[in-house]
């Protein structure tokens, strides 16, 4: 019997299974800067405020867009317009209609295996709350999908 990301596409999934699917990666939690006159995004090392970073889950999820100004939820509208999104992000590979990642929970039954493939920024990320501003730009990163 087939799973329900095999069965459906993005936009007839439940609100339950478009959560389940995260692969809780956190790399959309990531401070991202922008050039301002190439549009150019750049990644950074830079967490999330509210990025539990050895868990890589939000610590106030449901409330995350009122202490957030700037979180951008991912819908089934936007998922294909986000190319920041990292190529391993399982909504991206849905929507392409790939296969989920072999670590991915939803396969293995297990949160924590993201973590032992080393497939999430778990450990590899500082919280926004610990850089100034000024000094984000000193953290921009090259990540690997």
């Amino acid at each position: 019997m087939a799973n329900f990301w095999q069965t459906k596409e993005l936009a007839q999934m439940s609100t339950e299974e478009w959560e389940l699917l995260c692969d809780g990666c956190a790399k959309c939690c990531l401070v991202k800067l922008e050039d301002h006159y190439s549009g150019e995004i750049f990644h950074t090392k830079v967490a999330c405020e509210l990025l539990d970073t050895e868990s890589c889950q939000c610590s106030d999820y449901a409330g995350r867009h009122n202490v957030v100004d700037d979180c951008i939820k991912l819908d089934r509208e936007n998922i294909h317009s986000l190319a920041w999104l990292p190529k391993s992000c399982s909504y991206r590979l849905i929507a392409a209609g790939q296969p989920l990642p072999e670590w991915h929970h939803l396969l293995t039954g297990s949160k924590e295996t993201i973590h032992s493939y080393g497939a999430s920024l778990q450990g590899r990320v500082i919280s926004e709350l610990h850089v100034h501003d000024d000094d984000i730009e000193d953290h921009i990163i090259q990540w690997v999908d």
